[in-house]
């Protein structure tokens, strides 16, 4: 989660290529892959620090660590993945990113996204959801309170920061219509490096964000925004972003590391929901580079949505999948049929208590 959404763009763009480059990896067995280690489960065990074989996993960030990875945090400072027999590193993302290295099986879980895995899909690319980090899509529009653009009509005459991705013009369309305005009177300027804050000091009027990171950011400086989500505009943009990804080779050789893996994984997150202010210390204390400030009032935001209104975290709905591929589709952001039964899958989610 970096301070714009600068995410989207990138993950849309390497799924054209992703598939070819592919057939030139050799899928490896999910050890501890590339990349650089953030966090490390203590090889001891849980009940008396005792030394015992743990198994040594590898999970994947999307990005540089923030609190939509606290569970994955939890999970290593708690000692719920010992219970499981596990010794799990935290990586941040090679070159490639975090998609291609779970896909080629060079590690074997990863933060994902929907609409990169919709898309790796649709061109043969075997990613496969095992859980929602967020039952709803945080993400949206912002601008400083001065721009006033207190809706999606308020784009027209104003200039866009993003990063030209196909998936940015898309939704900023489709939500534009619903009101009769028109996209084309929308300027897009790329930002590079830039963060949200310096960009619309600098040249935009606004831009996507994840609100649990760069709002909550905002609100702490003292300086308002107006924010517009996606999902407020459309059932279909009411996707899963992030979530947690394995490819199909490692359910098919080892659907019990994945079991155990998940049933950790989720009892971290479940640990965030009900001790945010905990959690927000293991985090601080994982990666001291954070703002304590920031991620205190981020967690704070964000872990009642982890769950929000499904009967377990990590919980995710056909309908929500179907939906956001009709939508892609419908956008001509697929390249093929989209199968989304294939996609994801809830079966290794530990069962609800």
């Amino acid at each position: 989660m970096r301070s714009t959404h600068k995410g989207i763009g990138k993950r849309i763009k390497w799924t054209a290529p992703l598939a070819a480059l592919l057939l030139a990896l050799t899928a490896c067995s999910g050890g501890a892959g590339g990349g650089t280690p953030a966090a490390t489960g203590d090889p001891k065990a849980a009940d008396g620090g005792e030394a015992q074989t743990l198994r040594d996993v590898s999970v994947v960030l999307d990005w540089t660590p923030n609190t939509n990875h606290t569970g994955l945090y939890a999970a290593v400072d708690q000692g719920f993945y010992e219970q499981e027999g596990l010794k799990v590193t935290i990586l941040q993302p090679g070159a490639g990113g975090a998609d291609q290295m779970v896909a080629s099986g060079e590690v074997p879980f990863g933060i994902s996204y929907q609409e990169s895995i919709t898309q790796a899909r649709v061109q043969g690319v075997p990613l496969v959801s095992l859980a929602a980090v967020i039952q709803h899509n945080t993400s949206g529009f912002a601008a400083p309170t001065d721009r006033n653009i207190k809706s999606p009509k308020d784009f027209e005459g104003k200039r866009y920061g993003g990063w030209g991705s196909p998936v940015e013009a898309a939704v900023m369309k489709s939500i534009m219509d619903q009101e009769g305005a028109d996209v084309s009177k929308v300027e897009n300027i790329n930002m590079g490096d830039a963060d949200f804050f310096t960009a619309v000091k600098r040249d935009i009027d606004f831009a996507w964000i994840f609100y649990a990171w760069t709002g909550i950011e905002a609100k702490l400086r003292g300086e308002p925004i107006d924010m517009l989500y996606v999902k407020d505009y459309s059932d279909s943009l009411d996707y899963y972003t992030p979530v947690i990804a394995t490819n199909e080779k490692q359910i098919a050789d080892d659907p019990e590391l994945v079991k155990a893996f998940m049933k950790a994984t989720s009892e971290g997150y479940e640990y965030a929901i009900d001790h945010p202010a905990e959690a927000a210390d293991i985090l601080i204390q994982a990666v001291p580079d954070l703002d304590p400030e920031l991620v205190k009032a981020s967690q704070e935001w964000l872990s009642p949505k982890y769950r929000d209104d499904a009967d377990q975290w990590g919980m995710q709905k056909p309908e929500v999948w179907d939906n956001y591929g009709k939508w892609m589709s419908s956008q001509n952001l697929l390249e093929g049929e989209f199968d989304s039964t294939k996609a994801f899958t809830n079966d290794y989610l530990p069962t609800a208590k």
